[in-house]
């Protein structure tokens, strides 16, 4: 029900009523509304009741369990919140000079050495608003890197099979081609086909190291040797940065460029379409052609000095990607994570992340599922898949998504990676307790005796929500949305 039909005609919310009425005398008549604008009209309570049962329809990480493979839906802390939130930060304008900004400007600065030296690149730049667009950067400063040689043959980007969807969108949007290299059984790349695939037209590799296949990429030292003999540039996929936080680092690797996920990795909660943040890092290679601005600084009379860094200091490079210097609020909420969990903190962050994906992926194996890679040590997320279920009860993975909804589970990513037939990409965080690992896996091994038992069931949930299961190809192509009143 919209909130317009819960109201009355001349119902009002008195008490949160402006005082006094701002004056419009300076505003020009053409552009004053004639008409009183249609809003509900309800009383406070009523507000109050709507939008909460409203927030109570959702599943929320403050509420369920959240094992979403490859997006890290993990408990933020809400230090770091309020952190982000002190007024000198939410006051300030984004305009205002770098004399005044030297509080603000201190943190972006802090944030980018650490994230230097967490990736152990030479360079970080904050400027990308989201991961998509810190992938975009990344692949742009590899073609301006390329063109600045002189070197145009270089035409081709090559993307594993197991790559997220928006490494080979992103080589198309920087005017690539995309190769695709084929996967192993055992979730490597296969080196062979990658030999055959590069050449004097490679512009460089994608690559996600732990891939969506939940593995460690094993030969990345040997794939960065071919790439780098090549003449190509490797660039680094951020996403799964939790898997390896503090343990391994993409510059060590090989990597050239790459770009994290703030929103995911470094506490904002992440889904819902924003807010985001993708910084990208570089190595020495790449430094002069870091998007801008940069936080900088320098000693002036033995005090430390900051202020911006644009085009004057980095001639070379790709430009501004947005109207400032990123999303500044979730640069400020990474940077406190950072601060609060230390060193030692964020080496744990990896550490837990990965030890409860093994427990439960082992948890799951012996409750009878089939893993995807049963020779490999998981890293923060696992696949399952659901191949035996199918063939034996006629249930699939989607049915086992949809009915863990009803036990108050939010559902793992369903039928990504591609290449493995019927799979649950399942990731249940640094953030999760035994206890809470271990009632999922129960919640999956009811739903197993259910598809036994009584396949229908399962095949029909969920039950216990607003929604039923729905026909997705209409609900995408016929949108049916209602936000405000009939005229």
């Amino acid at each position: 029900m919209l909130i317009f039909e819960r109201g009355k005609s001349g119902r009002r919310a008195t008490a949160q009523a402006p005082k006094n009425r701002p004056d419009a005398s300076t505003i020009p008549d053409s552009l004053l509304r004639k008409a009183a604008a249609p809003l509900p009209e309800v009383s406070e309570l009523q507000v109050v009741r709507h939008f909460t049962n409203l927030s109570r329809k959702n599943f929320s990480i403050d509420t369920q369990f959240y094992p979403l493979g490859s997006c890290t839906m993990k408990y933020n802390p809400r230090g770091a919140h309020k952190a982000a939130s002190l007024p000198g930060f939410l006051r300030r304008h984004p305009l205002a000079s770098d004399r005044f900004s030297q509080g603000f400007l201190s943190c972006v600065y802090d944030l980018q050495e650490i994230l230097k030296d967490v990736t152990g690149m030479a360079g970080v730049s904050l400027a990308p608003m989201a991961g998509a667009q810190g992938e975009f950067a990344g692949v742009a400063m590899i073609k301006a890197y390329h063109q600045k040689r002189g070197d145009d043959a270089r035409q081709e980007i090559l993307v594993p099979s197991a790559a997220h969807g928006t490494n080979p969108a992103t080589a198309v949007m920087c005017g690539y081609k995309v190769r695709e290299l084929p996967v192993k059984d055992d979730g490597d790349v296969d080196i062979d086909a990658l030999r055959e695939s590069v050449g004097p037209q490679t512009a460089g590799i994608m690559l996600t190291n732990p891939s969506t296949c939940g593995v460690f990429e094993r030969q990345i030292k040997e794939i960065a040797q071919i790439v780098h003999d090549a003449g190509g540039l490797l660039y680094y996929d951020g996403a799964n940065l939790n898997a390896i936080l503090g343990k391994v680092r993409p510059g060590d690797m090989g990597f050239d460029v790459m770009h994290m996920n703030l929103h995911k990795t470094f506490a904002t909660p992440h889904g819902g379409g924003g807010p985001g943040s993708g910084p990208v890092a570089v190595n020495e290679r790449l430094l002069p052609f870091l998007p801008t601005p940069i936080a900088g600084r320098e000693d002036v009379g033995g005090e430390a000095s900051y202020c911006w860094l644009d085009k004057e200091a980095l001639p070379d490079t790709i430009g501004a990607l947005s109207a400032f210097m990123g999303n500044a609020g979730i640069v400020l909420r990474a940077y406190a994570y950072a601060v609060l969990l230390g060193a030692e903190g964020l080496v744990r962050v990896g550490e837990f992340a990965t030890l409860n994906a093994n427990y439960m992926a082992k948890l799951m194996e012996q409750a009878g599922f089939k893993l995807a890679y049963p020779g490999r040590r998981a890293t923060h997320e696992f696949i399952v898949t659901m191949s035996p279920q199918v063939k034996s009860f006629d249930v699939n993975a989607m049915d086992f998504a949809k009915r863990l909804l009803d036990y108050g589970y939010h559902a793992p990513t369903t039928y990504f990676p591609l290449l493995v037939p019927e799979c649950l990409l399942i990731e249940p965080t640094e953030t999760e307790s035994p206890d809470e690992i271990e009632g999922f896996v129960l919640a999956m091994t009811k739903i197993l005796e259910e598809a036994q038992n009584t396949p229908e069931l399962v095949k029909a949930a969920p039950y216990n929500l607003p929604v039923r299961r729905l026909d997705d190809v209409r609900a995408a192509r016929e949108l049916d949305l209602a936000y405000r009143r009939e005229a």
